[in-house]
């Protein structure tokens, strides 16, 4: 009888397509993604950063550490721009994150070389060795360029980080000897030449962990850096809030516009759509009605969400510029989505397809696009993939809204990408609902 029974719930698994989909497909794709996501972080593999380089010190300090800035693997660095390439210079930099071109910056000021390996902070003229002009809504550049730039610094310049080293010893146990002042002299030449060697012959045995010794202050940070955030204009996390609203909007917005199209597969297996396509109500007045009703209620959906964000969470809806870019942004996302949800609903032949492969569909979309976690930690060529999703361009558009304070022209490509995205779906859904019709 136990046979029996597991041999019948095989039968019934083996008849439902959705269910084997659920049940196999749906975790390996989530693996998948999640997988891919996280693919470009860990100890040897590090997404690359593109930065703006600006060096107002010129010297040949600040030149050898430009060079070595370029040969890391963890940066795409920019010294020069335009035609004929020109140096970058610091407002041009700041125009660079500030259009997010690139989303951080590093100026080099004058007199880099003596605040070599100097204590940052110990008097109040103190002035950093480099400007850090940072877009903190990916929070990841700026912390990964600061330990980038500490390492370069220690693996470009081994002459002064010695002759600092010197410098404090003379300072606190006294002047060296003849014979010590030689031996030091031959040794910084000898670290003054340019290193052609491979990393890997130059590099030092690791330390584990418990033998390491706790590193002074100097050490801890050569070269003294100042981040500055050019696009929080406020301290508050109410451009985060947004962020998150509008991504977990997006993503519930595409399952109610998915159940609103069922309602067609619900209405085929019980006759209605029938007797609808019997009267005057042609398929288009019919996809284009239920559409303009998934796009109305998509735009109630998400104004209710804003709207309590504004109200619990300190979402800065209520201003002229941000309803504007709000409506904008609304409105071409719950057009796309309704489209979507229909297309879903016509390539589908029941109800019970609909649900299962939607499901897959909807959070596969989401999970790539940004709706589940920020695109920004995603490794390159995922962040690349998310693009073909609109849940992507849909956040974009929001986070340029609420964060980067844009106003409703700066909006353009993504109210392109949406609105063509709405139509092109619309489309599919009525060459798809053809097979409903009556001859």
């Amino acid at each position: 009888m136990i046979g029996t029974v597991m041999h019948v719930a095989w039968l019934n698994l083996k008849r439902d397509r959705v269910g084997q989909l659920i049940t196999f497909l749906l975790p390996v794709a989530f693996f998948s993604v999640f997988a891919a996501v996280f693919s470009g972080f860990g100890p040897d593999r590090v997404p690359r950063i593109d930065v703006a380089v600006v060096d107002e010190d010129q010297s040949e300090a600040s030149e050898r550490f430009v060079a070595a800035l370029k040969k890391d693997d963890g940066l795409r660095v920019q010294t020069h721009r335009g035609e004929p390439p020109n140096p970058i210079a610091r407002e041009e930099a700041r125009e660079m994150v500030v259009g997010r071109d690139v989303p951080v910056a590093v100026i080099i000021r004058p007199g880099f070389t003596d605040k070599f390996g100097k204590i940052f902070g110990e008097s109040a003229s103190d002035e950093p060795a480099i400007d850090v002009l940072a877009d903190t809504a990916d929070p990841v550049a700026p912390q990964m360029i600061a330990g980038l730039i500490q390492k370069n610094a220690m693996t470009a310049m081994p002459n002064l980080f010695m002759q600092r080293g010197v410098d404090m010893l003379e300072q606190y146990g006294g002047p060296l000897t003849a014979m010590q002042t030689t031996a030091v002299a031959q040794w910084l030449e000898l670290l003054n030449k340019p290193d052609d060697t491979p990393a890997e012959a130059t590099s030092q045995p690791e330390v584990p962990a418990e033998e390491t010794e706790p590193q002074p202050a100097f050490a801890q940070g050569l070269v003294s850096i100042k981040v500055h955030d050019l696009l929080a204009s406020d301290p508050d996390k109410s451009p985060v809030n947004a962020f998150y609203a509008a991504g977990t909007a997006v993503l519930f917005l595409l399952f109610s516009t998915m159940a609103i199209g069922g309602v067609l597969l619900e209405e085929q297996s019980n006759g209605t759509l029938e007797r609808l396509l019997a009267s005057n109500l042609t398929m288009g007045k019919l996809l284009a009605g239920r559409w303009l009703y998934a796009t109305l209620l998509g735009c109630a959906q998400l104004s209710i969400m804003f709207t309590w964000g504004a109200l619990i969470f300190g979402v800065k809806l209520f201003t002229p510029a941000h309803l504007a870019g709000f409506a904008v942004m609304t409105l071409v996302t719950a057009a796309a989505a309704a489209g979507f949800g229909f297309v879903l609903a016509t390539a589908c032949r029941t109800r019970t397809q609909l649900d299962g492969i939607g499901a897959i569909v909807i959070l596969m979309m989401s999970a790539v696009g940004g709706s589940m976690f920020p695109r920004f930690i995603m490794s390159e060529w995922m962040q690349n993939l998310g693009l073909i999703t609109f849940n992507a361009w849909a956040l974009d558009g929001y986070q340029k809204v609420f964060w980067y304070e844009q106003g409703v022209w700066a909006l353009w490509p993504q109210v392109l990408v949406l609105s063509v995205a709405a139509a092109v779906f619309m489309i599919i859904a009525r060459l798809l609902a053809r097979r409903w019709e009556t001859v």
